[in-house]
């Protein structure tokens, strides 16, 4: 495999373009070239469900249109992410080879159809995949203006056919070793699911087991494997036919089919396709979840990542497909940035005039002209990233984290109980995001596998499933010196879901200084309440609702800051601290509103000397603060999101490098302010 990329030493700027839609049309791929230049375009994403372009009978191959394309596009100063055509093979292969079409979990053999249709196990796909790779590998793999491969296409979907059953039962036994080994760990003395051999087990299906959960868990682990093994395989094709040139999958937003950390040796580079639902309630809160996510997908390789889609306007398969207001492309572009991305790119360069997308957003609509308002905003986002251009390959480098793991959100959801609608993980999860976000810190988004010496504040909310020996770093990283908090409904299960016994969270308890004993289960709109404690250390006074779930916990040696209001349990604890060897370990026992975690952050932080990258900045409400670093520089984005002009008061060592005023940011607007680089030991 290709030495892992970091980067491309320039801000990449462009999107995903399919000239086989215009052949027919040579004066419209002339004036793509020109308006793709005029935008300030540099890169684009070619090839992308082009399999029956360039094989449209089995053997007969047509490349003179992609390789006119490729010279073209170059000779213009663009480059090209080539894709591998897997993620849509054509009709004449699912009608000659019809195992290759996915079967679903009741056992039907697809038709034809969609994309994602193939079953990865399939000896015969996986054939014709490597042939169709290495054919564009050996034609355009050295050529200059071919940067990186783009491999199929946001990968998802599961195959349960025979082929895909007996992978599962040989993944299974290599695992576990012996049937009886599985059993145990599955559980499967509940309700007589006992297997005599692997030759037994089959995939969860409505038509059969789906209450196993350590089946159910176990397939989702399994599928990422597949996937994981089929870029793999796709990729090493590639490597094969002598192309040594990147590569990347491009990811989707929080997924639930796979765990994309497995993702993170198979590929060169981190890339993901970016669709918030702007405009739907307040602006930030959209910010905060794009945000997040975008800060989870750099957090897999700790490197620059690269946005592969957006929408430079409206999508057409959101249930409601708005328009995004003026300036929000650019706003929304720059955060990426701001997050580590190294590149800015669209789905789509030109609109399609047929089937499902043909009224998805695009830099050049159906009217095909420069002077529409969404080409301008394009225009004008290409010329930010041009000025910001040298930022290419510098990073983030947080000192806060928060866990959210796939592996765990699996088995939470899975687990019947202690509210199977409305957990609320990704809330939880995106509180103390938010909180550490508003306090001025950049932050990591990590599973349980990924080291934790680089953090002076981890949040660990929800974290039901411990594996991986997570409570062993966890307890490390507190007598260490590190700040830990943790919310309920954490430490309860091991990886296979079988619920941990002698008390909860498994190996923390002395740790935390306390025990769970239950949790309450809220019906919606039911509230509770969370009473400061008088003369706590943090100085908070004001009292919080909480909601969903309310942990009831023993408390030991923790001090408890906050007291329940309501119910039974009223004046039990709902927040504690404990310290640990050189740490200390924050619980919070209820669901409790942003505003809790807003302030018991802040007051965390300020009693820590734990100090953001711009000490004493007041950040206005709506105003997001970023950093990127190189080794010698530091650079600030400062980002409004809000509804209203931000009025700022910043230090003068920083010097404004993008923007218009240093006291002033307008609605949608972003300045990025350079300085040099300062060591915070940690």
């Amino acid at each position: 495999m290709a030495e892992k990329f970091h980067s491309f030493g320039r801000m990449l700027y462009g999107g995903d373009y399919n000239p086989e839609q215009w052949l027919d049309h040579p004066e419209i791929l002339k004036k793509d070239i020109e308006m793709m230049k005029e935008a300030q375009i540099n890169v684009v994403s070619l090839g992308i469900f082009s399999w029956s372009a360039i094989e449209p009978e089995e053997g007969r191959y047509r490349f003179d249109w992609m390789e006119e394309r490729i010279n073209t596009l170059h000779e213009n100063g663009i480059s090209v992410f080539l894709a591998t055509p897997s993620g849509s093979r054509p009709r004449w292969m699912a009608e000659k080879y019809p195992e290759i079409r996915r079967t679903d979990p009741f056992g039907r053999r697809g038709l034809y159809g969609g994309r994602h249709n193939h079953c990865y196990t399939s000896p015969v796909y996986r054939r014709e995949v490597r042939r169709i790779n290495m054919e564009l590998a050996r034609r355009f793999g050295d050529h200059p203006g071919v940067i990186a491969w783009h491999i199929s296409n946001e990968y998802g979907g599961e195959c349960y056919c025979p082929l895909c059953q007996a992978e599962f039962r040989g993944w299974l036994k290599k695992k576990y070793g012996t049937i009886e080994e599985l059993n145990r760990r599955w559980y499967t003395s509940f309700w007589s699911h006992e297997y005599n051999n692997f030759d037994q087990v089959e995939a969860p299906s409505p038509m059969g087991d789906s209450c196993v959960n350590g089946l159910n868990l176990d397939w989702k682990r399994f599928v990422t494997d597949r996937t994981a093994d089929f870029a793999r395989w796709e990729i090493q094709a590639l490597r094969d036919a002598g192309s040594e040139k990147p590569a990347t999958v491009n990811m989707m937003y929080y997924f639930d089919g796979l765990n994309y950390h497995k993702f993170a040796d198979v590929v060169d580079f981190i890339s993901w396709d970016s669709y918030p639902s702007w405009h739907n309630g307040p602006e930030y809160a959209t910010a905060m979840d794009t945000a997040m996510y975008h800060d989870l997908m750099r957090s897999i390789q700790k490197k620059p990542f690269f946005l592969m889609e957006s929408c430079p306007s409206a999508t057409n398969w959101q249930p409601v497909s708005k328009l995004k207001r003026p300036g929000m492309l650019e706003a929304a572009s720059l955060q990426a940035v701001a997050h580590g991305a190294d590149s800015v790119q669209y789905f789509q360069i030109r609109q399609g005039r047929g089937c499902s997308e043909k009224f998805h957003g695009a830099v050049i609509d159906h009217y095909g002209g420069n002077d529409t308002r969404v080409f301008r905003e394009v225009k004008r986002t290409g010329a930010d990233l041009q000025l910001l251009s040298d930022l290419a390959g510098s990073d983030v480098r947080a000192r806060t984290a928060v866990v959210y793991d796939w592996e765990s959100r699996w088995a939470m959801e899975d687990a019947q109980g202690p509210r199977n609608v409305g957990l609320h993980h990704k809330d939880t999860v995106q509180k103390s995001y938010i909180a550490l976000r508003k306090a001025g810190f950049d932050v990591d988004v990590i599973d349980m596998e990924q080291p934790l010496d680089d953090y002076q504040v981890l949040a660990v909310p929800m974290a039901y499933m411990f594996r991986a020996g997570f409570e062993e770093k966890l307890r490390a990283y507190v007598a260490r010196g590190g700040i830990l908090f943790m919310t309920y409904w954490s430490g309860i299960a091991d990886e296979t879901d079988l619920c941990f016994l002698g008390g909860t969270p498994h190996g923390l308890m002395d740790v935390l200084g306390l025990r769970h004993e239950e949790i309450d289960a809220l019906y919606d709109g039911e509230k509770n309440s969370a009473v400061p404690v008088k003369g706590n250390p943090l100085g908070l006074t004001r009292s919080y609702s909480c909601e969903n779930l309310c942990d009831l916990v023993k408390v030991t040696d923790a001090q408890v800051l906050f007291t329940y209001g309501e119910d039974f349990y009223a004046g039990e604890p709902a927040f504690t601290c404990h310290s640990w060897g050189e740490g200390k370990a924050y619980y919070i026992c209820g669901d409790m509103e942003q505003a809790f975690y807003d302030d018991v952050y802040a007051a965390v932080m300020e009693q820590s000397g734990i100090l953001p990258a711009i000490p004493g900045l007041r950040i206005p409400e709506g105003v997001e603060v970023s950093t990127r670093e190189s080794d010698t520089a530091v650079y600030v984005f400062i980002q409004n999101f809000g509804r209203e002009e931000a009025v700022l008061d910043l230090p003068g060592d920083l010097e404004l490098i993008f923007g218009e005023s240093r006291e002033k940011l307008p609605v949608y607007g972003t300045m990025v302010l350079a300085g040099k680089k300062q060591s915070q030991e940690i």
